[in-house]
This record gives structure tokens, sequence and C-alpha cells, in this order.
């Protein structure tokens, strides 16, 4: 049975690896140059496929990598079971775990003693401030929701090693969130419910550029869309992108799905849900299960059932049936696969470049950093190539008349 559950892993592994070409093109040069020979980096992150390529990339590059997951239901125990196999690679990680085993597989990482961090939401970071010792050299947060808890520790001067806010790169932001969440959100809904997105109302609570990416693919798709937003520039945005924008409270009594994609707490409250109408899918796309109150939903509920893997059915008193979608976690990846390939190809060659800046350029002040706009460059003009796609270049004419460098 392991061993069945290595090969459909590994299977999945090499599926990804052969539809990332950047990652292909860095792991060229980390075998040959090494970038963190002696270094230990110690990971947490939605561990699947895409993400296993990334922690083989980095143990080419030379490194000891501690690997556990960002999510108690993002992990896929095939994949984690085929990491395990790689020589030079600890994994830390299963399933379904409750919280304490969550956060104790954290702490197994963070036992490694990693002079590294590549986390996804913060909690690997945030362990390493509050219980661990260690000395890191610096690291890389790929979330909105890791990189303003980070900007809350910088701003409180108690930010204790220098972090790079990967998800603010350019290339990470304008195509993950945007186009992998738009497209991987909906892949986790249709797959789940099996249902028509057509002719639906949606309703989209978040317009940055997750909320963006939903909201289009939602209409794409032929569903009508309202976005509620605390914004008042993203919910002009909103309008101006051809979209209904009304507060959240008065317009889940239209919504058919209801999608939060905000980073905050509390946005689907017991008020709102008293308002919404028979028959809400309610999804979530936020990093952490906070955004839809789960236990409000519950003490409003009279009865209570799973009709679909996945799919929670609440009875409400006045006979509404509300269906909570995997948990009221990241529906993209408690059920699917998360962000396409070659999405991730983009953001896990961030991430990899970001790393080898810090080792090469070390040491940092403890605070947060963005990433350098020659990293976004490089593998905006990395994807060009894979893409097959050739741009223009300014002459030294144009360079001078902009005020820019030749160099």
């Amino acid at each position: 049975m392991e061993q069945e559950l290595v090969h459909c892993g590994k299977t999945k592994i090499e599926w990804a690896r052969s539809w990332m070409p950047l990652l292909a093109n860095l792991r060229e040069e980390f075998i040959q140059d090494e970038p963190f020979s002696g270094n230990r980096i110690g990971i947490s992150i939605h561990l699947e496929a895409k993400t296993a390529c990334l922690a083989i990339l980095l143990r080419d590059g030379g490194a000891q990598v501690f690997v556990t997951g960002s999510n108690p239901l993002s992990t896929q125990d095939d994949v984690a079971a085929a990491l395990a196999e790689e020589a030079g690679i600890s994994v830390h990680a299963r399933h379904g775990v409750n919280e304490a085993e969550y956060f104790n597989h954290l702490r197994e990482v963070l036992a490694g003693m990693p002079d590294l961090i590549l986390d996804d939401g913060g909690d690997l970071v945030g362990l390493l401030h509050k219980e661990i010792e260690g000395e890191v050299i610096g690291g890389c947060e790929e979330t909105t929701t890791g990189v303003n808890r980070l900007r809350v520790l910088a701003r409180a001067g108690r930010l204790r090693f220098p972090m790079f806010a990967v998800n603010d790169a350019k290339m990470k932001y304008l195509f993950d969130n945007r186009y992998g969440t738009g497209q991987s959100v909906w892949d986790g809904i249709m797959r789940s419910t099996n249902l028509l997105v057509a002719g639906k109302t949606v309703l989209v609570a978040g317009y940055g550029w997750c909320g963006r990416g939903i909201a289009m693919r939602a209409c794409g798709l032929g569903a009508r869309v309202t976005v509620s937003e605390v914004d008042p520039v993203r919910a002009v945005e909103a309008v101006m992108d051809g979209f209904a924008v009304a507060p959240l409270a008065e317009a889940i009594g239209q919504a058919d799905l209801l999608i939060t994609s905000t980073g905050c707490s509390d946005v689907v409250t017991a008020e709102a849900l008293k308002n919404a109408k028979d028959g809400l899918l309610l999804a979530n796309a936020g990093h952490f299960d906070v955004e839809i109150d789960k236990h409000a939903l519950a003490k409003l509920a009279a009865s209570q059932r799973d009709v679909r893997e996945g799919i929670r059915e609440f009875t409400l008193k006045n006979g509404h049936r509300l269906y909570l979608l995997g948990e009221g976690r990241l529906v993209n990846l408690v059920l699917g696969d998360g962000h396409p390939v070659e999405i991730m190809d983009i953001s896990f060659a961030l991430q990899a470049l970001t790393l080898r800046h810090i080792v090469e350029n070390a040491p940092f002040s403890p605070t947060l950093y963005a990433v350098p706009p020659q990293i976004d460059r490089q593998v905006a003009r990395m994807k060009l190539e894979a893409l097959g796609v050739r741009i223009d270049t300014l002459t030294e004419t144009q360079q001078s008349y902009l005020g820019l460098s030749s160099s």
C-alpha cells in the first residue's frame, strides 16, 4: 500500500515537473553552482506535486530541506510519501491533521535548525518568533496573509530576521493571485459540486488580485457577479470592470454562491448568514478558515450533515439550506489541486531566486524587504523565453530620453 502511494506521488511530481520549464532551467544552474550548499531550508507550504518540485530544486541546489504543510487539509499524502523518498529532504506532513498535530509538524521542521525559511501564510515564522531559537539568515513569504503578518511584526520592531515579500512581486500577484486563484478556485468548486455556474449569481467578497481573478472567471463562465468591498478604490475598480457592488449583508440575499477572498476575519457573520437565500454555497479562497464564521453557522443551524465529499449542509431554523465547501478552508486546495502548474512555475522561480539572493547578499537587517526588481524581470524574461515570445528593446536614444541607464 505504501509503495502504491509513493508511486502515485512520483507520477504526480513527474507530471508537474514536465510543465515547469522555469524550474528546469534553474535546476541546471543550481546543480552546477550549488548556491545552497551547507544551508538548511525550512519550508511550510501547501504540500502537493508542484511544491514537491520546488523542494527538490532547492535540494538539487545543495540544501538540506525540511518540509511541512501550511494547511491541515491541503497536504496530498501520496506526494508527501514520494517526496520523503528523496535524499536530503525530510517531510513532516499528513492530510487531515488536527491543530495540535499541525503545529507539531511545524516544530519538527524547525528542529532541523533551518537557516533559510520559505513560508506560506506565516505560521512557520510565527512559531519561530514564539517558541524556538535559531540563527536564520532570511526567508520568503508566499501569500498576502503571510506578508500582512510580517508587516505587523516589522512595524512593531519584533521581526527577528529578514524576510522578503514574494507575494508583492509583480510576477507573483499579477499572475499567481489573479490567474492562478481565478482558475483554481472555480476548479475546486466545480469538481466538488458538479453544478452549473452559468446563470448563477456569484458574490465575491474582496476585490484584491485574488478577488479580481475569481470575479473575472465567474463572468467568463456565465455568472452574474456582485462584489463586496471595504476599500473605496477597489470598489470603484469593480464597478469600472462591469460588476455590481453592494454590502455583503445585502447582496447575500440574492447570491447563489459566495466566495471570500479578503485575507481578513469575520467577513461572513451571523447577521449576514441570516439573510442568505436557500441553497447558498459558501466557499473561501483566503489562506485561513476565518473569513466565514463557521461557529455562527453551526449555531444558526437546526441540523447539519455531509451531502457530498467536502460539502456540509447546514439547515437553518428558517428552513434555508446553506452549503459549506471544504470546511471553509482554501477551496482550491482542499477540493482541488491548487493553482495551475505553469502559474506555480513562475511563483516558485521567484522563491528560488530570492532565496539565492539572500544567501549571496547576506547579512540583511531584520525587516521586511521587497523582491529586487531585477529578479522580477529575470523571471519575466524566462517566462517569455519558455513561451517562445520575443519583445522589443529600447534603443540607447530611447533610454536616454527616458533617463534610464544603458547598462
